[in-house]
């Protein structure tokens, strides 16, 4: 059971390592959206598949869209919709589409090897994590907010600086 927790630590830092690499935005996007499915898969197989819900819904999905909407609105005009095009080509989806394969098959190999329903002692239900996150570990959701914020403000400040600058 060991395997498929360090495959998707692998894919996990490698795509990881690939959001930080690459120079078009939407391939980092695409690459974030790997790592952050990747990581899903770690917490379901720990035996938190709320968590991994949660990763997925929140992060994966509604966080991600945002990303995209701040990609499609910063990346305005002519010269930019033809840079957009180069991105777009089909070559820049192999890796995510490889990398997302991979973690589809382990994600239906862990399930199909999975105790049923009735054994699973090692679930953790949704108010231990609650009582986890807002009790001893209250000080490092607050920290991850603050940071969350942080970036916020800077990627304001760049838009900004970026944009007084090409005036």
């Amino acid at each position: 059971m060991n395997a498929p927790f360090y495959v998707a630590g692998a894919i996990a830092l490698v795509s990881t390592l690939l959001v930080i690499t690459r120079a078009s935005a939407v391939h980092a996007l695409l690459y974030l959206i790997v790592s952050l499915l990747a990581i899903a898969v770690i917490f379901f197989q720990l035996g938190a598949p709320f968590i991994a819900a949660l990763e997925v819904i929140i992060y994966a999905g509604a966080i991600m869209v945002v990303f995209v909407f701040v990609v499609m609105l910063l990346n305005l005009g002519p010269r930019s919709v033809d840079a957009e095009r180069a991105w777009l080509s089909p070559v820049g989806f192999v890796g995510p589409i490889v990398l997302g394969a991979i973690l589809a098959a382990e994600l239906l190999y862990i399930v199909s090897i999975a105790p049923r329903p009735g054994s699973a002692s090692s679930l953790v239900s949704p108010t231990a994590v609650g009582a986890s996150l807002f009790g001893p570990y209250y000080l490092g959701v607050e920290l991850g907010s603050f940071l969350l914020l942080a970036g916020l403000v800077g990627a304001l400040h760049l838009a900004r600086s970026t944009e007084q600058a090409a005036r």
